[in-house]
């Protein structure tokens, strides 16, 4: 029996490349869009295997009931993917109030609203998998990403914890940490801050950086995601590509001699 996928963001980019290649191995999938017609491609092809859904995540409550309506249409979803999300390109200082809000609205809370409404369905049947889509960036930085790092910082640690809670219930949480991808995410759906002329060496060093080499082909993310979906047993923690596993451990690697060179002074400041 084919796999019922709830997945957001699903207009271009991950989003459909995974939906099609649910959809091609006979699952049926809840595919959610800002606009729909993006999608009519798929449909034309797969029919009543898939159900667009016209949704803005970070609204909470059509958020809930773009869930409700793929449960109800389906019967059961078995995967929800939070694909859902984009690039906001400037250095801190730079970032708006508004800029700020709407980065962690799209990539923080858009994401854990849909969680929120997939978990009632997910624990009601005893089963379930949500698979959040992250970024190597969620475990190391970079600059002029300052708050894109902290969204999915956050999206990290909220579902971290998350997979504790609800383990018992039968429910599995995946963090997918892409590094960087040929998709649009740099380009058509990234936002940029209006800047200032002191951080353009940071920028240019930046961009003189991104060389061709290190953009990972996304269609080769599709396999991938098959695997993780029909996995029994599917990590909390999945890297995609093959840059961001040592990127990581170089960072972290780092991070504990400082930690370590720093450690008489926080022994010391715990008072006894």
């Amino acid at each position: 029996m084919g796999k019922v996928i709830f997945i957001t963001g699903a207009s271009r980019g991950f989003g459909k490349l995974w939906a099609e290649a649910f959809l091609k191995r006979g699952d049926k999938v809840a595919a959610t869009a800002r606009n729909l017609s993006t999608l009519n491609d798929l449909k034309k092809q797969y029919g009543n295997s898939l159900l667009p859904i016209q949704l803005d995540v970070t609204d909470r409550g059509t958020s809930f009931a773009a869930v409700k309506k793929a449960k109800e249409h389906f019967g059961r979803i078995d995967v929800v993917i939070n694909n859902a999300g984009y690039g906001l390109f400037g250095a801190v200082e730079e970032t708006t109030e508004k800029e700020a809000r709407d980065q962690m609205e799209a990539n923080f809370f858009g994401l854990l609203w849909v969680t929120q409404a997939a978990l009632p369905f997910m624990r009601a049947q005893g089963s379930g998998h949500i698979i959040q889509v992250s970024s190597v960036l969620g475990l190391v930085t970079l600059p002029v990403l300052g708050l894109y790092n902290a969204s999915k910082f956050a999206v990290e640690g909220m579902s971290e914890t998350l997979a504790t809670e609800v383990k018992e219930f039968g429910i599995n949480i995946t963090l997918v940490e892409p590094n960087g991808f040929a998709t649009d995410w740099s380009g058509a759906s990234a936002f940029q801050t209006t800047p200032m002329q002191e951080y353009e060496p940071v920028k240019a060093a930046f961009h003189a950086s991104a060389s061709g080499d290190i953009w990972g082909i996304p269609e080769a993310t599709s396999e991938a995601i098959l695997k993780l979906v029909d996995s029994p047993n599917p990590p909390l923690r999945l890297f995609l590509g093959k840059l961001a596993l040592p990127w990581t451990k170089q960072t972290y690697t780092d991070r504990m001699a400082t930690w370590e060179a720093w450690d008489a002074v926080a022994t010391a400041a715990h008072g006894k």
